[in-house]
C-alpha cells in the first residue's frame, strides 16, 4: 500500500525574511498561516498558504550571524531547484505579476504542454506557474 500522502509544503531558505514575506503575500497573495512567534515580520520561520497550497520559508542564518550581503555562490545554487505550482489561468497569474512590478517571463506553453510562467523570488529561487494548454505543441 503506497503512503498516504495529503500534501506537500516545502522549505525554503532566504536571506531577509521581511523582504521574502512581501513577495509571498503582497505580490503572490500567500497568506500566513503560522510562525515561530516572533514579532512580525522578523520571524525566522514562517508557513504560507495560497488556495490549499502550502510553502514554508526559514532564515539561513541566525540574526546575529547573518552578513550584510546575500552570498552569491548560496544563490546560484537556488537554481538547481524550481517550485511548480498548478495554475489554471497562466495569463492572469501573469497580467497580476505585472501589475505589482514583479519580473517574470512571458507565459509560453512547453513542447510537452504545459503553458508555463517562470520567475524568480527574492532569494534566487525559480518558482513556474503552469496548467495543461489547451493546444498542445509536438516534442522537439
Amino acid at each position: 500500500m503506497p503512503i498516504d500522502v495529503r500534501g506537500l509544503a516545502p522549505l525554503l531558505s532566504v536571506f531577509d525574511m521581511p523582504t521574502s514575506i512581501k513577495f509571498y503575500c503582497e505580490g503572490l497573495g500567500f497568506e500566513v498561516l503560522s510562525t515561530d512567534g516572533k514579532p512580525a515580520p522578523h520571524f525566522d520561520w514562517v508557513l504560507f498558504r495560497l488556495n490549499g497550497t502550502e510553502l514554508m520559508l526559514n532564515t539561513a542564518y541566525d540574526h546575529d550571524q547573518r552578513p550584510p550581503v546575500p552570498d552569491p555562490a548560496r544563490i546560484a545554487a537556488h537554481q538547481d531547484a524550481a517550485i511548480y505550482f498548478g495554475c489554471p489561468d497562466v495569463d492572469a497569474a501573469y497580467a497580476h505579476l505585472q501589475k505589482m512590478g514583479i519580473k517574470s517571463k512571458e507565459p509560453k506553453v512547453a513542447w510537452y504542454g504545459m503553458k508555463q510562467l517562470y520567475l524568480t523570488d527574492p532569494d534566487g529561487y525559480t518558482l513556474c506557474f503552469q496548467w495543461p494548454s489547451e493546444k498542445q505543441t509536438s516534442a522537439p
